[in-house]
């Protein structure tokens, strides 16, 4: 996936571009990253998907803006778009590169801490690795759905995701295996039956008080905050966890910039109140919040 191709003007590209042509030459879908290891934002045309977001996305869409939007869906082969002007500003400010690997057909085993690693060479089948800042990311051929929070320090990326470029990696890539797939269907959970999961977080009130440093409207971020709660509670079959997590992330990225503080700690008790109130294990949807707000502020998950 990085062998050199011919570019002209080279010496003036700068690294993350001429790596993101490389890896699109070789068939990867590549986006760039900026501060925080996260994509940039959407133009105001596509803000809140109100240009019906890009078609390949989970929900068909008629977006086709020339910008760098919709986060992994935005990622892609096309080396021209890669190197317009459109994207020129992007890959200024650009910190890393990655890459959607449901796209390349690959699911990437992401491994965030040594003793998620540990537990990856004890259960699942060997294959093409690359170090990470603190632990290992475990490439595998062949895509499936992407989930986070599956257990301490494990998620799986591919289909609707993306993952940072860090190098071709080293060992032999194997085809996906089941012990992987197996991961998302033990994890993901239902609602459930006769039985209670557990305790109904105590529900928690958002205003002005809990936020008296944050930047938007209340009216904004309860908006947000209903919209996000909706989407939990309506999977009622599976992927709630998955989907708190998303959220959580979402409403984290909205208040990375602001001073603080924005009383995340209240909308993440409510997100969680609703994956409980579809079955989701609570100690799970803990888990999946308070990653998905670590990761969308920018902090270690």
């Amino acid at each position: 996936m990085t062998q050199p191709v011919p570019i002209r003007r080279e010496r003036a590209l700068r690294p993350c571009l001429r790596i993101a042509l490389e890896l699109a030459t070789a068939g990867v879908p590549v986006l760039p990253l900026r501060e925080g290891k996260v994509p940039f934002g959407n133009c105001r045309a596509c803000d809140g998907n109100a240009c019906g977001g890009r078609p390949h996305m989970k929900r068909a869409g008629e977006c086709r803006c020339p910008s760098v939007c919709h986060g992994w869906a935005a990622a892609t082969t096309n080396t021209d778009v890669l190197a317009s002007g459109a994207w020129a500003a992007a890959w200024r400010e650009a910190q890393a590169v990655a890459y959607h690997p449901g796209g390349a057909g690959l699911t990437v085993v992401d491994l965030d801490n040594a003793q998620a690693v540990a537990w990856a060479r004890q259960s699942l089948p060997a294959t093409r690795t690359v170090p990470t800042t603190r632990g290992e990311h475990w490439i595998y051929m062949g895509t499936m759905r992407s989930a986070n929070s599956l257990r301490p320090g494990v998620d799986i990326k591919s289909r609707m995701a993306y993952a940072r470029w860090l190098g071709p990696g080293t060992g032999a890539m194997m085809p996906l295996p089941s012990a992987v797939r197996a991961l998302v269907e033990r994890e993901e959970t239902t609602p459930a039956r006769g039985e209670v999961v557990s305790s109904a977080p105590e529900r928690a009130v958002w205003d002005a008080t809990v936020a008296t440093g944050c930047r938007h409207t209340e009216r904004y971020v309860l908006t947000g905050l209903e919209r996000g709660l909706v989407m939990v509670r309506a999977r009622t079959e599976s992927g709630a966890g998955s989907q708190a997590f998303g959220v959580a992330q979402f409403l984290g990225k909205q208040h990375a910039q602001c001073p603080g503080p924005c009383g995340l700690d209240v909308m993440g008790r409510r997100i969680i109140a609703a994956a409980v109130s579809v079955g989701v294990p609570e100690a799970y949807a803990e888990r999946a919040v308070t990653n998905g707000l670590n990761t969308g502020m920018g902090r270690a998950a």
